[in-house]
C-alpha cells in the first residue's frame, strides 16, 4: 500500500506480505492482524428444515441414488456440507438394486427408514430393517442391496470435516470404528429402560446415545460426532437449553411437535432433516399424545475432547 494511502484503522488493511522475500517460502508468508482476522465473521449456520430432499427419497419414481441435505452455498464452504462439519444423505435403494458408497469420512451413521436390506463393509455384512441404525468405517467401501421393497436410509458423516483440512479417510483397518448394528427393537427396549429409571430435571431429556466398543471412553459413536436417539412423551416440552454443538437431527416419529429456536416457532415434518445452530437456546415441544422421536447427531464430540461444549439450560428469548 503506497505510503500516502493509508486505512483509516488496522481493520481495513488488507492481507500483507514479506517486503522483500529471499525464497519462495518467505514469498507465501501473510500476515493480518487483531482487526481484521480476529473473531472472523462467517456466514451463520442456518435455523433450517429439509423437506424437499425426503420427499424426493420417498417417492417411488425416484431411481437409486444418493440425495444431499447441502447448504454449502449459504455456509460459504467450498464442498457440500450441511453444516460446517457434518453431511446428512438420503439414500434410496429400489427394490432388488444396490448402492455403491465410499465416503470420504472418518465413519458412516446409517438409520433405515424405510424397507429392508443388507450393507456389505469391511468384510462384513448388516441385514438391516426399519428402525435399525448401523455404523460403518471411513475408508471402506460398503454395497447396500434392498430387499423386496424400495429402501431408504438416512446416512450422515464427517465428510466437510475431512474436507475443510484437506484430509482423505482412513486407510482401511484404520478407522476409528468397526461395524455397529443397533437393532429397531434394542433400541425401543433401551429407551423404555431410560423412562423405567426415571431422571431429574437437572438431566437435559430421555436421550439414548449410541456408542460402541472403540469409543467407550469418550461414549461416542466416533471421535468427533454423537449420535442420540431422543425422545419426547405427548404434551411434554424438553427445557430450554443451548450447546457449542450444532444439532443435525432426523424427524422419525411426532404428531403436532415443533422446536422453539431462539424464540421462533419450528414445524417438524415427516422424516425431514433439520438444523440446529449451535449457541441457539432451543427447546422441543410434542403437541401431540404419542411418543416423539428424533435421531440427533451432533459435532459434540470435538467440543467435549476441546473441554467447550458450553451446555446450559437457559430461558427462550421473546419470539
Amino acid at each position: 500500500m503506497p505510503d500516502d494511502i493509508r486505512p483509516m484503522t488496522i481493520a481495513e488493511m488488507p492481507a500483507e506480505r514479506a517486503s522483500s522475500p529471499a525464497s519462495k517460502a518467505q514469498a507465501r508468508g501473510r500476515f493480518f492482524n487483531t482487526g481484521n482476522a480476529f473473531n472472523m465473521q462467517l456466514p451463520v449456520v442456518p435455523d433450517h428444515l429439509f423437506t424437499a430432499e425426503p420427499l424426493r427419497a420417498l417417492d417411488p419414481a425416484t431411481p437409486t441414488s444418493l440425495i444431499a441435505c447441502d447448504i454449502s452455498d449459504q455456509l460459504a464452504c467450498a464442498f457440500p456440507a450441511t453444516t460446517p462439519l457434518v453431511l446428512a444423505h438420503y439414500a434410496r435403494i429400489r427394490s432388488g438394486e444396490t448402492l455403491h458408497t465410499d465416503f470420504n469420512a472418518s465413519g458412516v451413521i446409517a438409520y433405515v427408514i424405510a424397507g429392508r436390506g443388507t450393507t456389505t463393509c469391511a468384510g462384513e455384512t448388516v441385514a438391516w430393517n426399519i428402525g435399525d441404525l448401523f455404523i460403518l468405517p471411513g475408508g471402506e467401501p460398503a454395497t447396500h442391496t434392498a430387499g423386496d421393497t424400495d429402501s431408504v436410509l438416512w446416512v450422515v458423516t464427517n465428510e466437510p470435516q475431512l474436507a475443510f483440512e484437506n484430509l482423505r479417510a482412513p486407510a482401511p483397518g484404520q478407522a476409528p470404528t468397526d461395524v455397529v448394528h443397533y437393532t429397531g427393537a434394542e433400541i425401543a427396549r433401551q429407551i423404555d429402560l431410560l423412562y423405567a429409571v426415571g431422571r431429574t430435571e437437572q438431566i437435559a431429556g430421555s436421550a439414548l446415545i449410541f456408542s460402541a466398543e472403540r469409543q467407550e471412553a469418550t461414549r461416542n459413536i466416533l471421535p468427533t460426532l454423537t449420535a442420540a436417539m431422543n425422545s419426547l412423551p405427548g404434551g411434554v416440552v424438553q427445557r430450554p437449553h443451548r450447546h457449542n454443538s450444532v444439532a443435525v437431527s432426523l424427524v422419525i416419529k411426532g404428531e403436532r411437535c415443533f422446536s422453539v429456536i431462539d424464540g421462533k416457532r419450528k414445524d417438524w415434518a415427516p422424516w425431514a432433516t433439520t438444523i440446529t445452530p449451535p449457541v441457539s437456546v432451543h427447546s422441543h415441544h410434542n403437541g401431540g399424545n404419542e411418543m416423539a422421536l428424533f435421531l440427533i447427531i451432533q459435532d459434540g464430540g470435538i467440543f467435549y475432547h476441546a473441554r467447550a461444549m458450553g451446555f446450559e439450560f437457559a430461558e427462550q428469548p421473546e419470539g
